[in-house]
């Protein structure tokens, strides 16, 4: 059975737009998903579904929030080969040797990444910034509090997109692919 991974947008962050995860959990079983699993408390999650697409499942997942939990969050659902994919694909992971300073954006329909470009002008010199065929990548080696491309790609440039950095795509890449989820 197919492993999928939600990426709620936006969520924990401050008091607005909570979204518990063991709410989450529940809500992702109660929809019919089996092997579910959360990671951290900022919207990771990990499901098995017997079919179904993952835009089929982030407007499913999205609607219940909102329906049950009363929350507005935009959801993006990636499978797990997607996800090895966007792995395989990062060109700047082996530059990045403080997980936490490298940033991947996620959207769900991969004709939105061109438009992630547009942060490109606030790179620092320091920072490296990658379009890919299924993500895009930003490394802040000085770190993410100093980024104005950073600052940029989290907020209004990058509203069709969530951003997870690398420690936490490798997890989620490494709890989609367990056997027993």
């Amino acid at each position: 059975m197919p492993s999928f991974v939600a990426l709620l947008r936006g969520v924990n962050v401050g008091k607005a737009r909570r979204v518990p995860m063991a709410e989450l959990r529940a809500l992702l079983r109660a929809l019919g998903y089996t092997d579910v699993a959360t990671l951290l408390n900022s919207g990771n999650a990990v499901f098995r579904a017997t079919r179904g697409t993952p835009v089929q499942h982030a407007t499913r997942i999205t609607s219940a929030i909102a329906a049950r939990l009363k929350v507005e969050v935009p959801v993006i659902v990636k499978s797990a080969s997607e996800l090895s994919a966007i792995v395989s694909e990062n060109a700047l992971a082996e530059q990045a040797q403080n997980h936490s300073r490298l940033l991947v954006a996620f959207v769900q329909d991969p004709k939105l990444l061109p438009g992630l470009a547009a942060i490109e002008p606030l790179l620092a010199p320091s920072e490296q910034f990658m379009v890919g065929q299924r993500a895009a990548y930003l490394h802040c080696a000085t770190g993410m509090r100093e980024s104005k491309a950073g600052e940029a790609l989290l907020g209004k440039a990058g509203k069709a997109a969530t951003t997870r950095n690398w420690a936490t795509v490798l997890k989620l890449q490494a709890l989609a692919s367990r056997p027993d989820v």
